[in-house]
């Protein structure tokens, strides 16, 4: 049985295609521009033929006064949205073309499609030489590449299982060349589902990750004839696992 702490819904993640600083300039751009005189003014700059106007044609296009005009020039060149080159008694004003390629590609114009990466799966139990391994072995074999995937332990072993190696082999799965480690807060933080096999209070559990509890039986010191059982166990929680990670969203 699964049980879930957090929501079960999950597809592969989408990495937004503006960055955090990106997001804020935008931000600070879009204020600039919210104002009717300011986006008449942008609108006019964007279309003059030579690429710039000067101060003393504003006013009367936007029926505002010199002060009025002056002030929101003001703003959108603090905002970067907008240069200002002083000649003689007058200033000369021109767009930032980089800056409004930021507003332009926000809105869509030119966007790539949306961008996502592989989900990140870490499999965690105490020794990580058993059921964490057979399950990062089996969402290696069916997922393919479409999932990334970790196992570690709280206190890990020294080698592998030899008897859950033996059990995976039957099924055409090595895991042989997997080595025990201990988990970290950043194998933990990088995971977007995290996978808990019988560690207790010793597994991570970090906001925003979301974190599923797999009550199997351990299967160190146990034959053969017990460990198989757990793997098949293993093989019908991945395979579930992998139809909720990859399959279509919504």
């Amino acid at each position: 049985m699964l049980v879930n702490s957090q929501n079960n819904s999950a597809c592969n993640v989408v990495e937004a295609p503006l960055t955090e600083a990106d997001a804020q300039r935008l931000a600070d751009h879009l204020k600039a521009l919210a104002d009717p005189v300011r986006l008449r003014l942008v609108s006019m700059l964007a279309t003059a033929p030579t690429g710039e106007l000067c101060a003393c044609e504003l006013p009367e296009a936007v029926s505002k006064s010199q002060a009025t005009v002056s002030h929101h020039l003001g703003l959108l060149v603090n905002a970067g949205l907008i240069e200002r080159e002083q000649r003689g008694k007058w200033a000369w004003f021109r767009l930032r073309h980089d800056r409004l390629a930021l507003v332009r590609s926000a809105l869509g114009e030119g966007a790539t499609p949306r961008r996502t990466r592989k989900p990140v799966v870490l499999f965690l139990c105490v020794h990580n030489a058993g059921r964490s391994q057979m399950a990062a072995g089996f969402m290696r074999n069916l997922a393919q590449d479409r999932v990334e995937v970790v196992s570690a332990g709280s206190e890990p072993a020294t080698t592998l299982n030899p008897i859950a190696v033996k059990a995976m082999r039957e099924v055409g799965i090595d895991i042989r060349r997997s080595t025990p480690q201990r988990w970290t807060d950043e194998l933990a933080r990088n995971a977007d589902v995290i996978v808990s096999m019988g560690c207790g209070d010793e597994c991570p559990v970090f906001p925003g990750t979301r974190r599923v509890e797999w009550p199997l039986n351990d299967p160190a010191g146990q034959s053969i004839e017990v460990v198989r059982p757990i793997r098949d166990e293993i093989k019908r929680l991945v395979t579930g696992l992998i139809d909720e990670l990859t399959g279509p969203c919504c």
